[in-house]
């Protein structure tokens, strides 16, 4: 199931664009959920058609469904998230040419794999909170529970779980060529300040137009008001900049 959310006064004559949600989690729901930051109806009334997954790896589809993210997060989660977005920009009122990817946490992560894979499809991402590294994250996450099973063990361990070589986005690096706003909070214990860091100082390097938006007092979610204001203000600023070409 993927939700697909419409501007209000939708007009199928024009060219709206278009952004793929990722949901973090991994493991949980894409549903009519409500949330301050991550509001499909004010993407929408932004005028931006917005595209939200129920990737493999989120509940309601079955234990096997479910169970599929674990050891696999490059895997078919990433090409679920393509497929969505590539069949919705079929679609006469998508503005193919004006995509961006957004998400955090798992979604961050899914940010950065895509920002090395997808192959020009997109002209914008947003990461929040994601993990862009994730040997220097799994020793340094206070989620130790969560990551050995997700990620099926260490990466000392012989045989070494494939995931460690496949999956981590920093392997990819090499291939970002697109904008990229990096958003972290300085007391997220789940994945450290580090990970936005490592991924924004690669962006620079590699010349790519970047911005890192840091909270030092925020922890995995922005939970002040004002500070919440401003992660809205610079979300939209980087994409009217990027998809709408605003100044």
């Amino acid at each position: 199931l993927t939700w697909v959310i419409l501007p209000p006064h939708f007009d199928p004559a024009k060219k709206y664009p278009t952004l793929l949600y990722c949901q973090g989690g991994p493991q949980s729901t894409v549903s009519q959920f409500w949330s301050y930051r991550w509001n499909f109806q004010m993407m929408a009334a932004n005028d931006y058609i917005v595209v939200a997954p129920n990737r493999r790896g989120l509940p309601s589809f079955g234990l096997e469904w479910n169970d599929q993210i674990a050891g696999d997060y490059g895997g078919q989660a990433m090409q679920d998230l393509l497929s969505a977005i590539d069949e919705v920009a079929k679609e006469p009122y998508v503005n193919s040419d004006a995509l961006g990817a957004v998400g955090a946490s798992f979604g961050g992560y899914s940010v950065y794999w895509l920002a090395g894979n997808h192959n020009k499809r997109f002209k914008a991402f947003i990461a929040h909170d994601g993990v862009f590294n994730m040997e220097s994250m799994y020793l340094s996450t206070e989620e130790m529970f969560f990551v050995n099973h997700d990620l099926e063990g260490p990466y000392w361990q012989t045989p070494q779980p494939k995931t460690w070589k496949l999956d981590s986005p920093h392997h990819y690096v090499q291939n970002w060529d697109t904008p990229i706003l990096v958003i972290h909070g300085g007391k997220d214990f789940r994945i450290p300040e580090t990970e936005g860091m490592q991924a924004f100082q690669a962006a620079q390097l590699r010349g790519i137009p970047s911005k890192f938006l840091y909270f030092p007092e925020e922890n995995h979610w922005v939970l002040s008001p004002q500070n919440g204001i401003l992660w809205q203000r610079e979300f939209f600023g980087w994409l009217d900049r990027w998809l709408k070409k605003k100044p």
